[in-house]
């Protein structure tokens, strides 16, 4: 019987299981997906908001500005890479002056000390590419960007290597309550073993169809799940409700259009449109948010379209034919429009749950409140003498270097410096070093996640089949390329598709 068992491996299962193995307990983690990050974790907007925006009433409010106060030291920590560059509320109006006050207003009840209200010509010596009719800003220093899989890959490896225990493609399907703790029972989801036609590869080991977990705490992280699984132990005063987002994502380099974070006003359904460069140079447009009524992830031209034309009001410095794809995040929105995180009336069941914007940000101090009331209502925690906070990066932010200089370094048979991935320069020593850590990567875009590889302007074209046979190669296992987690069953506008309605689209605006 283990201590702890966490259901689910987002962000805010990962930095759990990294601060509770810290102290002397068995700590299991089971996720539903192939890999750590696989739900809303790796599908959104990957900004360490500032903590103004939430209500100070509300948890995700007091939580937000807690969490991204520990984000620089994580990152010397865990180097999965955060860059505090700022944002700006922007307004055109007079009239938004008033609410960019409240903005401020609310982020000093949170704790914010690094908010002011700029005027034009300040926001035009930061951003000159922005919008000139723009009249205000709301800036917040410490705000920036980060890679939120990355991160959450990082959590979870130096949980692993600090005794957490992993169990991927492990669905719950039922959670007894027992006079020790509880009894969960999942099943297993992982895909049937690739056919190969390679007879020194070995089959894919699956594992059991059910398994058993006991333990004495069951902590729910399942994101938009969190709810079902709620209702497991008899606990249904709330509910999830899926809520999509939509997303345009463009080649490495054009992120250098804008230099912050670049929100539009707030609204009900969020903070608004944004612009923003991400952590590894690309430039970023989104989210929209509608509310779904069940977990949908794939795009539309009509949706993208119209958060292209949104973005523009920011600056019009976005070229539509640097489009390498479009995605969508599902946000788990509660019924209670907060975060609920609380130890539930069925002792030992600790809720995560609801856990929509701000949760990434939030999730250092996510993990600081459950550990508290573990401390406080379940288990005393007792520090470990050999806790181990620090983790090797995979990579590290870098130039790309001149296609005519990394050309040999293509052309090698094989070594750690030959270059697998030609967009995103990714070399074999890189991947090797990606597989062979702490979590089981058993996918091409596992590594695509952790290495970048296949994340440049040809989109995986050219090192996708490089990448199967050096996974083979290292791993001893057959590799299906043709599966992709992020496109499997789910229709997304291509680059193609993106451009040519777009070319429509202006060719109506200039014969009408």
């Amino acid at each position: 019987m283990s201590d702890v068992l966490i259901i689910g491996a987002g962000i805010v299962g990962s930095a759990i299981a990294r601060k509770l193995s810290r102290y002397q307990l068995d700590v299991q983690v089971i996720e539903a997906a192939d890999d750590v990050s696989m739900g809303a974790t790796k599908a959104n907007s990957a900004i360490v908001h500032g903590g103004y925006a939430e209500a100070h009433s509300k948890l995700k409010g007091r939580l937000c500005y807690k969490g991204r106060c520990q984000f620089a030291k994580l990152n010397e920590e865990l180097h999965f890479g955060f860059s505090p560059i700022g944002s700006l509320v922007i307004a055109f109006d007079d009239s938004d002056l008033p609410k960019l006050n409240e903005l401020l207003e609310n982020g000093k009840k949170n704790g914010l000390t690094d908010l002011k209200i700029l005027n034009h010509d300040e926001i035009m010596a930061m951003e000159p590419n922005i919008n000139p009719e723009v009249k205000y800003a709301l800036y917040c220093e410490g705000a920036g960007v980060t890679s939120p899989y990355e991160m959450a890959i990082a959590l979870m490896e130096n949980a692993i290597h600090n005794g957490v225990k992993l169990a991927l493609n492990r669905r719950v399907t039922s959670i007894e309550k027992t006079e020790d703790g509880f009894r969960v029972t999942a099943e297993n989801t992982a895909r049937p073993c690739p056919v190969s036609d390679n007879p020194n590869l070995k089959p894919v080991d699956r594992g059991p169809d059910k398994e058993v977990y006991e333990s004495r705490i069951v902590i729910n992280c399942a994101g938009v799940q969190s709810g079902v699984i709620s209702n497991m132990v008899g606990i249904n005063d709330f509910t999830i409700h899926p809520r999509s987002g939509e997303y345009i994502l463009f080649a490495r380099g054009t992120g250098k259009a804008v230099n912050h974070v670049l929100f539009q006003m707030p609204s009900r359904m969020g903070k608004g449109i944004l612009v923003t460069p991400t952590y590894h140079g690309n430039l970023l447009l989104g989210p929209d948010a509608i509310d779904e009524d069940r977990v949908n992830r794939a795009t539309s031209a009509e949706r993208l379209i119209n958060i292209y034309r949104q973005a523009q009001h920011t600056t019009t410095h976005i070229d539509a034919s640097r489009f390498i794809r479009s995605f969508a995040g599902v946000r788990a929105v509660s019924s209670t429009d907060d975060f609920i995180i609380e130890h539930s009336r069925v002792h030992g069941f600790i809720q995560c749950a609801g856990i929509q914007s701000p949760g990434m940000t939030s999730s250092p101090a996510i993990a600081d409140m459950v550990c508290e009331i573990i401390d406080n209502d379940l288990i005393h925690l007792k520090e470990k003498d050999n806790f181990d906070p620090y983790r090797k990066p995979i990579i590290e932010k870098k130039e790309l270097r001149p296609m005519s200089e990394i050309a040999p370094l293509v052309k090698l048979e094989s070594g750690d410096e030959r270059i697998v991935c030609r967009c995103e320069q990714v070399t074999e020593g890189t991947i090797k070093d990606a597989i062979t850590r702490e979590i089981p990567v058993t996918t091409i875009d596992g590594v695509k996640r952790r290495t970048r590889a296949g994340m440049g302007y040809c989109q995986g074209t050219f090192c996708r089949p490089r990448v199967k046979k050096l996974m083979e190669d290292t791993l001893g296992i057959p590799i299906d390329d043709g599966f992709d987690t992020e496109h499997s069953g789910i229709n997304r506008v291509s680059k193609s598709e993106f451009v040519t309605f777009m070319e429509e689209e202006a060719k109506k605006q200039a014969e009408g």
